[in-house]
């Protein structure tokens, strides 16, 4: 994982790219069908305060970033910040809140899979994903931003796809919409009161997951100062096009019709007779879950090394050898992969939902503790402590919601058990830390 001379030459729209490719993926193309489940119509105003929240936060990381670029990121931020039992925190919950992504990811690969091939075992496709990612994620930081940068395009390209497409219906220009549901009145916009948007914030939230990604590999720029502008660019765009692309989605069809195992996207063109344009778009949709899945790839180990390097974790995770990812590491990632794919085997229907509200969770733990640090590190004005609170409200809001609901609530249950966990191992290996200073 050493970081060469000739790895330090990304620019700042080869980071928002790569920001896209790791951002675009599953937890906007089928996260946001459970969310409209929950929300309804006013899913899309979900969506915005996600928006605004992950700037905020974002914005946070990149300051510190382009101030003092190190490796491990957060993780090294909140070590400075508060000391080594939040280094080792954040780290490890960074950790598995990817291995739980990793599974939603694998899942829901499969679910688009099966578009083609019903009776295919989904663990079978799960296998094959997992294969094909580590292979990917063996090429090296370098060819990996690449690599995503393409897929960026390619998911970039899909949902503009679907917003003309949908658009044309949507304004009369082809034939085929029977009726537009276009909610007429508060009611309407809310079907399940504020309780029901309240709980489907999760949702908005998971389908910006994987700024934190975005966060460690800015160290690769070549002008680490210009890591916000590459945020704020990324970020901007990803709001405008998910609005607009899930604004569509609803009007052209009722928002309790959505299937939860299904794009919300597909669902609501398959009433129209578009030949292959549903086949192409649902491979668009598995090539935006690949490689977020990669990302979290590259996460889990980049995060493991750091750990390791600071002796956070075992130091045989960071020995190096012939591969770019030790081997120790690589390992401990494969047994995180075949322990989703069980997972996904014994629990088919009901593991995206639970694994990504707790993964979803794991993330807004991160995320508070990325603000929190950039407000210990640095002088904060009135303006921005009033962004960093406001900040701090959304995230709150998006973890008490998945209380409301009990289709959520055994993912709150499973993020605070690993939190515990965590949490008591800091504890105890704080007091030997503290002991190792004193001798």
């Amino acid at each position: 994982m050493a970081q060469s001379k000739e790895e330090k030459k990304m620019k700042w729209w080869q980071l928002s790219l790569f920001g896209v490719g790791c951002t675009i993926g599953t937890g906007f193309f089928l996260g946001s069908s459970i969310g409209i489940k929950q929300g309804g119509p006013s899913f899309v105003i979900g969506i915005i305060l996600a928006g605004i929240a992950t700037y905020i936060i974002y914005d946070a990381l990149a300051i510190l970033t382009a101030s003092h670029p190190k490796k491990g990121a957060f993780r090294t931020y909140a070590k400075q910040a508060y000391g080594r039992w939040a280094g080792f925190s954040i780290g490890w919950m960074y950790w598995f809140s990817e291995i739980l992504i990793m599974g939603s990811q694998l899942t829901a690969l499969s679910i688009f899979s099966r578009f083609w091939f019903p009776n295919i075992p989904m663990w079978l496709f799960s296998l094959g994903y997992a294969v094909l990612g580590l292979a990917v994620l063996l090429v090296g930081a370098t060819k990996l931003s690449k690599i995503e940068n393409i897929f960026a395009v390619m998911k970039i390209a899909a949902i503009l796809m679907f917003i003309v497409i949908a658009g044309a219906y949507v304004f009369g220009f082809f034939e085929g919409v029977n009726k537009l549901h276009i909610p007429n009145g508060l009611n309407e916009f809310f079907p399940k009161g504020w309780m029901g948007f309240w709980s489907s914030l999760i949702f908005a939230f998971y389908a910006f997951g994987g700024i934190e990604v975005m966060g460690l590999m800015a160290v690769q720029l070549k002008q680490p100062k210009e890591a916000p502008k590459a945020g704020k660019i990324m970020i901007l765009s990803l709001v405008t096009i998910y609005t607009i692309a899930l604004a569509l989605a609803i009007i052209l069809m009722p928002w309790d019709a959505f299937n939860t195992e299904k794009s919300p996207f597909i669902d609501s063109l398959k009433d129209f007779d578009l030949n292959i344009i549903p086949h192409i778009f649902n491979g668009a949709i598995i090539i935006a879950g690949f490689s977020t899945m990669v990302a979290s790839f590259y996460g889990v180990t980049t995060i493991l090394v750091s750990l390791a390097e600071d002796n956070d974790a075992p130091s045989l995770f960071a020995k190096k050898g012939k591969l770019v990812i030790p081997i120790p590491a690589l390992g401990l990632l494969i047994a995180g992969i075949v322990a989703s794919i069980i997972m996904s085997l014994v629990l088919p229907e009901k593991i995206y939902a639970f694994i990504t509200t707790g993964a979803g969770l794991m993330l807004l733990y991160n995320w508070s503790f990325i603000i929190l640090s950039a407000r210990r590190l640095r002088e904060v004005d009135l303006k921005e402590n009033i962004k960093y609170y406001l900040g701090i409200a959304l995230l709150l809001a998006g973890v008490s919601g998945t209380l409301l609901d009990k289709t959520n609530r055994p993912g709150f249950f499973i993020s605070l058990g690993i939190v515990s966990l965590i949490g008591l191992v800091a504890f105890f290996m704080n007091k030997k830390w503290k002991k190792e200073q004193e001798h």
